[in-house]
């Protein structure tokens, strides 16, 4: 594996007395696409913005491709490729202007590949920012971003307020792309489906805390949903280990186990349960099974 795009160790950010980031660990390598899930105001974007340098760490530190992204701005941005959930674009200006405007800032500017990417998404280059749909906005924003075929392209976002079409051609046409050059992409989403379909490696989030991460295909084969029945009424689930969720639906129980599949079966066998079905968790289970509210967990 080669050296690092990015390291951030002992991360922590406060904002009066609200903790957006605690004690934050985190590597990114090329060739990754990662996926950084979590709800509004977790810490996604505040992990970005220290990413960018535009947040200056409080404690612990952060080092994008060998270099603080605070203390060597020019350096580090020249080789990021960034798109805001806000699509912070300058209204006045036609997307070939945009486009000519951030190729000044990067000499490594690909204007064939700009181009290309242009009549993908098939955007008119004389319309106006202004007169753009959200859409339309996500796309010419995307392409300033990655037409300099950036090293670390950073995403916020990035299919908030877009149509599912949009979605694919932004995720499908350009992520896995950046990501198959030995590029790197880490794109925050509350789309876990999306998070799901495109990404190599993800990290969980929860009240500034990374509260699980790995290797997608790692993370779901160990997370196992299953339906139990029980052959009497139970007002809870049993305290069986590597239980993180349960949940009870008429007589069946809906539960959510990280372990081994074969032990789990005997505990449950032992509590008098049987075993109706037994699946990979999908994403969005695994999230609910770790950062849910507490009162959807009733054990003994």
């Amino acid at each position: 594996m080669s050296d690092r795009i990015a390291q951030v160790r002992n991360l922590s950010r406060r904002f009066g007395r609200t903790q957006a980031l605690d004690h934050v660990n985190v590597d990114l390598f090329p060739g990754y696409v990662y996926g950084l899930v979590g709800g509004n105001g977790q810490g996604k974007t505040t992990l970005i913005k220290h990413l960018l340098g535009l947040l200056k760490a409080q404690e612990g530190t952060v080092e994008v491709l060998g270099m603080d992204p605070v203390k060597q701005p020019v350096q580090v941005l020249q080789r990021i490729g960034y798109l805001s959930e806000e699509r912070e674009l300058p209204d006045w200006m036609r997307i070939r202007e945009l486009l000519n405007y951030t190729a000044a800032f990067h000499s490594g500017w690909d204007a064939a590949y700009a181009d290309e990417l242009l009549a993908t998404f098939g955007l008119d280059e004389q319309k106006k920012i202004r007169e753009l749909s959200k859409g339309m906005r996500a796309q010419a924003g995307l392409i300033a971003a990655v037409a300099h075929r950036p090293q670390l392209l950073l995403l916020d976002e990035p299919s908030t307020g877009l149509d599912a079409i949009v979605r694919r051609d932004i995720l499908n046409a350009i992520v896995r792309t950046v990501a198959d050059e030995d590029r790197t992409v880490l794109f925050s989403s509350h789309l876990l489906d999306e998070v799901e379909q495109m990404s190599d490696f993800v990290f969980m989030v929860d009240a500034g805390r990374v509260v699980l991460q790995g290797e997608l295909d790692t993370i779901k084969q160990s997370h196992r949903r299953w339906l139990i029945q029980f052959s009497e009424h139970r007002d809870s689930f049993p305290r069986l280990d590597g239980v993180l969720w349960a949940e009870c639906n008429t007589s069946l129980w809906s539960v959510i186990c990280n372990g081994s599949p074969q032990e789990f079966s005997s505990l449950i066998q032992a509590a008098g349960g049987r075993v109706r079905e037994e699946r990979a968790a999908s994403l969005q289970e695994i999230y609910v099974a770790r950062v849910g509210p507490g009162t959807t967990r009733p054990m003994e």
